[in-house]
């Protein structure tokens, strides 16, 4: 999140950033924040004693508590269009085996996964989260249509295939519409283009299929 677009919007003042140590907040002179499963079990699960005294310093009454978690509604455009207008987000990454569900039925509004899949580390699910959310801020991309015009926009559809120069490259050229200069032409090219490559690449995404 210190990088190229998502360093811009820090510095622009478009969003704040925190990042806050459970170790702070950790049990005994190691600073423990988990411990072993109740009833058995592999692996470990974060305490609820840290996760408590670190959102006690940070929740208000704005604050939108999210947990990445594989159990989670999975995370999509929509999801990130709607996050965007949330004006305090505090994502809990889950680690290990999971969090105390002690926490999850105090505190947390949502759980949220990237997919079908399990991470070594909820950090970068909540990384990728908020780097979907914050490029939909106003101001934050360079060109506003650039949220707009891309896959999963308000068609809902695989955005249509990009070129650029030169015209022509090993014997491969660009589409002779993308050269002719008629908008209206390159629009009716570049939906069905959308819609062609959404059939064969994401069928699941038509409006039949939903």
């Amino acid at each position: 999140m210190g990088i190229s677009i998502m360093r811009r919007a820090q510095e622009k003042g478009a969003i704040s950033l925190g990042v806050h140590d459970l170790r702070e907040q950790g049990m005994g002179k190691h600073r423990q924040v988990d411990d072993t499963p109740c009833g058995g079990g592999q692996g470990m699960v974060l305490r609820p004693e840290p996760l408590f005294a670190a959102l006690e310093k940070v929740h208000t009454e704005k604050s939108r508590v999210i947990l990445t978690s594989p159990a989670g509604k999975r995370f999509d455009q929509a999801t990130a269009h709607r996050l965007c207008s949330e004006e305090h987000i505090i994502f809990i990454s889950g680690h290990y085996e999971g969090v105390d569900q002690r926490v999850i039925d105090h505190w947390v509004d949502e759980e949220l996964s990237l997919g079908d899949y399990v991470l070594t580390n909820g950090a970068i699910a909540a990384v990728v989260m908020m780097d979907s959310i914050v490029r939909l801020l106003p101001g934050v991309l360079g060109d506003e249509m650039s949220a707009v015009e891309e896959s999963f926009g308000p068609t809902g559809l695989l955005e249509a295939p990009q070129y650029t120069k030169p015209a022509e490259f090993q014997g491969m050229a660009v589409p002779e519409v993308l050269m002719g200069g008629n908008h209206a032409k390159i629009a009716q090219w570049r939906a069905q283009q959308s819609l062609e490559r959404t059939r064969r690449m994401r069928p699941d995404l038509l409006p039949e299929a939903r």
